[in-house]
């Protein structure tokens, strides 16, 4: 039987999702990238050889599996390009099995100027973007002001709406951000670039979806970022600019609800967040170092400094139930290994008192004070494991405390960085 599968991350991002997506893609037809930008970096390792990608999907690594870009991802064709090639060179044939929607938005220069003048402008209160763009792109769609794949393939179009686009963000950079302006005739011949990067690989992503589908296929969408990043349901202002949640899946890709069968929620042992932004559980002691030693917490697509705390299983709660999570995969529990003790929030507080705030905007999350279930660690390496029959009971009786708090049963448990250090306790496919 066939099974249309959502992954997704259940916190700010960075949880691992790459290499789920790599791992699952063996029983997959099709992987669908449905939001988000080349701000999102997917770090895959297979036989220690790291391949790091941003915008094409993770399946890309599994020969014979499609993968398909869909409309709700903003697209950058000069990065899109510098990944085929890079693939390419690694020896991963790409073209043939990569595919992109028509409808996608484009990322254009003067996109990526607006992003990196804003954050400038916002000083200390910055939140914290990859500065590539995507905010403004999303914007542009959102106001019918933006280019898009479709529309490069009509010159005479796509030249006119350029004059317009490019006067009037040229204004607001010069008389509002004092920035240099673009030039139009260059944004004129770069469409020119982008049409031909991009002609071989346009087509209906929705009617492929839908025509695997209908042949039983597997297929699984990506998601980019984490549920607490969404635009509407994360800790607003300091978002990214699209939908993270699983029903973007649907919106961004072109399928409906009703086909999607199960939703993975991909979930770090502990908290990671890049950027601004409050943070109830975030650690300033050694062990916040350690955690960000032994996990590598440096951005894939930045390279800045992840922020490290313990796991938040209120907000991992309201994540499961907003995107209606039926299985969980708990990735990089290695890097607790030989700690002490290990904490996991369960509730949070404002000034000594018990507070659950309506929303998971910035400014609730600033008054949260975590409340603390403090649970005995273990002093076993866990690295590379693949039966829970290995695991140290203080590890499973961690594992099933989460399962507890977050009503979701753990599919997948993730020990190390390779293909091959997982522990699968319920088959996705």
């Amino acid at each position: 039987m066939s099974r249309s599968v959502v992954i997704l991350g259940t916190q700010w991002g960075d949880e691992g999702k790459g290499k789920v997506v790599d791992m699952l893609t063996e029983q997959a037809d099709a992987v669908v990238r449905f939001q988000g930008g080349h701000n999102a970096g997917h770090t895959i390792v297979v036989e220690d050889q790291q391949t790091i990608l941003h915008l094409i999907p993770s399946g890309i690594l599994h020969d014979g599996v499609e993968c398909l870009i869909g409309n709700g991802v903003v697209l950058a064709p000069d990065a899109l390009q510098e990944e085929i090639t890079m693939l390419d060179r690694k020896g991963v044939q790409v073209a043939e099995r990569l595919r992109v929607s028509p409808a996608c938005p484009l990322i254009m220069p003067y996109h990526i100027l607006l992003d990196q003048a804003r954050e400038k402008k916002r000083g200390k209160t910055a939140i914290g973007t990859t500065g590539r763009g995507i905010g403004p792109a999303y914007e542009d769609k959102v106001s019918r002001r933006g280019l898009r794949v479709a529309d490069l393939f009509d010159e005479p179009y796509c030249n006119q709406r350029l004059e317009d686009i490019v006067d009037y963000h040229n204004f607001v950079l010069r008389e509002y951000f004092g920035f240099d302006t673009i030039d139009l005739d260059d944004m004129k011949g770069l469409s020119r670039d982008y049409a031909e990067i991009l002609a071989p690989l346009v087509a209906d992503v929705s009617a492929r979806i839908h025509a695997l589908q209908a042949d039983n296929r597997n297929i699984l969408f990506e998601g980019a970022q984490g549920t607490l990043l969404d635009i509407d349901h994360g800790t607003y202002p300091f978002v990214t600019s699209s939908n993270t949640l699983a029903g973007g899946a649907c919106a961004g890709s072109g399928t409906g609800p009703g086909s999607i069968d199960h939703v993975l929620g991909v979930v770090k042992a502990y908290t990671t967040r890049v950027g601004g932004g409050p943070f109830p559980t975030e650690l300033f002691d050694d062990v916040g170092e350690r955690l960000a030693s032994r996990g590598k917490e440096f951005g894939a697509t930045t390279g800045r400094a992840r922020r490290c705390g313990w796991l938040d299983a209120v907000a991992l709660g309201r994540a499961v139930r907003i995107n209606g999570v039926t299985g969980l995969c708990i990735t990089k529990l290695d890097v607790l290994d030989r700690l002490e003790t290990i904490k996991i929030c369960t509730a949070y507080a404002c000034g000594g008192r018990p507070f659950d705030p309506l929303l998971m905007d910035g400014r609730a999350f600033e008054r949260c004070e975590p409340v603390y279930e403090e649970l005995e660690g273990w002093q076993e390496s866990t690295s590379g494991a693949t039966e829970l029959s290995q695991l140290p009971e203080q590890a499973k009786a961690y594992l099933y405390r989460i399962e507890e708090l977050s009503g979701v049963s753990i599919d997948l448990i993730s020990t190390g960085p390779d293909r091959g250090h997982t522990i699968v306790c319920n088959a996705v496919y």
